[in-house]
């Protein structure tokens, strides 16, 4: 009997870590074991979303709030159109709000950044954020201090 209890117990413990792992697995990935249904979908137009990638997140004063669902060329204006998803309980977003595409730490991975602005009326499903700011390319800035320094001599 005393052969039988440490048999389940090993074999409870063993359970266990296969499912910390997974969870484990799960939080470091982003992915979640069901999609909340809760969620609306907005989109913003960028003029660059250099390194911007679906699944990246969508924050709000360093929260997580979304994430990004698709990066793609809008053929009208021949930007980059971010679709993301947004968690049902922020329904605060008002019209004006901005979006920025950061990057965490220095050379980390993207992510969309959200102001709220001042105006009453909010977001809805399917709306478009109108104020953008698009990611900042190091080579970009590079280029431009070496053709200032340039121009300075």
């Amino acid at each position: 009997m005393h052969k039988r209890w440490i048999e389940i117990s090993v074999g409870l413990m063993l359970v266990a870590g296969v499912v910390a792992l997974l969870s484990l697995a799960l939080q470091v990935s982003g992915g979640h074991l069901t999609r909340s249904a809760d969620r609306y979908p907005i989109a913003a137009l960028f003029e660059n979303a250099a390194g911007l990638a679906p699944k990246a997140q969508v924050t709000l004063a360093g929260v997580t709030v979304g994430e990004v669902v698709a990066v793609v060329i809008d053929p009208q204006t021949l930007m980059a159109k971010v679709q993301m998803q947004i968690n049902g309980e922020v329904n605060y977003l008002s019209i004006d709000s901005s979006a920025s595409i950061l990057t965490a730490g220095l050379l980390g991975e993207k992510y969309v950044g959200l102001t709220v602005g001042a105006e009453d009326e909010v977001l809805v499903a399917g709306d478009m954020i109108e104020d953008t700011q698009s990611a900042l390319v190091l080579e970009e800035l590079i280029g431009q201090f070496l053709l200032n320094l340039g121009d300075s001599n």
